[in-house]
């Protein structure tokens, strides 16, 4: 089932004078269940896509479609329903409030729409399982790693069972043992909780987690590959190679 269209979006910024564009007339669309990478070069128009979806910023031209809702016409009320409601976030800088423990953290995304605290602790043990932080709830951030730190705010983002989570460079600010343990939590949720995730990132290895990956070069759909049956290890190669067509560097891929 299609749970994510994107149609002909272009986005501009600047005026007359000085415009860029920085989507053009771009396309794709996400099934429910998918764990899909946004990749490309920095500048290509990766973090603006992710912005026009998750609705922090406006396309200029075309709709975005989340379970057929046209979200580009969302105002007032409605857009803060639909992002309280239909999405969740995990940002490269965690975004967790240092005042409150981890567990406090994520009881907040529960609280703000009103849900039972009897309801809350049983759900926010079910998350912490899965994410693997049982351990932490009891302290607050400055007391945490980055992983666990990321973690937190992964469990904050889904704990609301949004309809699409959305990945800014998860593990941008993460070394390599806590990205890994991060993406294979996030791999998971996908396959065990059907979430749906959208991430974005430059590095190959990341991105090797996803079932798709698009390449987005200039504001347009340059290339997508699909994981398939390919072992990680073989898609992670496939994806090298589209790298390396789009000029990057695959020590470093995009």
């Amino acid at each position: 089932m299609e749970l994510l269209k994107v149609d002909q979006i272009e986005k501009y910024y600047g005026n007359k004078s000085s415009l860029t564009k920085a989507i053009d007339r771009l396309s794709f669309s996400v099934k429910e269940g998918e764990f899909v990478a946004i990749m490309g070069a920095s500048g290509s128009g990766k973090t603006t896509l992710l912005n026009c979806i998750s609705t922090i910023d406006s396309v200029t031209a075309g709709h975005i479609y989340l379970e057929n809702e046209d979200i580009t016409k969302l105002k007032g009320k409605g857009l803060n329903r639909f992002r309280r409601e239909k999405l969740g976030f995990i940002f490269q800088d965690f975004n967790l409030l240092d005042t409150l423990t981890a567990y406090e953290n994520i009881a907040l995304a529960l609280s703000i729409q009103k849900v039972p605290a009897a309801k809350i602790d049983a759900e926010i043990k079910t998350v912490a399982a899965q994410l693997g932080i049982e351990d932490v709830l009891s302290k607050y951030p400055y007391q945490m790693s980055g992983g666990q730190k990321q973690r937190v705010a992964s469990a904050r983002a889904i704990i609301t069972k949004p309809k699409l989570i959305l990945a800014d460079e998860p593990t941008g600010a993460l070394d390599s043992k806590s990205s890994k343990m991060l993406l294979e939590r996030l791999g998971y949720l996908n396959r065990e909780c059907k979430a749906t995730i959208m991430m974005v990132t430059h590095d190959s290895f990341s991105a090797s987690y996803a079932g798709r990956i698009i390449f987005i070069k200039d504001g347009q759909l340059f290339h997508e590959i699909n994981r398939g049956t390919d072992s990680r290890k073989e898609f992670f190669d496939k994806i090298i190679d589209v790298v390396t067509l789009l000029g990057g560097d695959a020590n470093d891929a995009l």
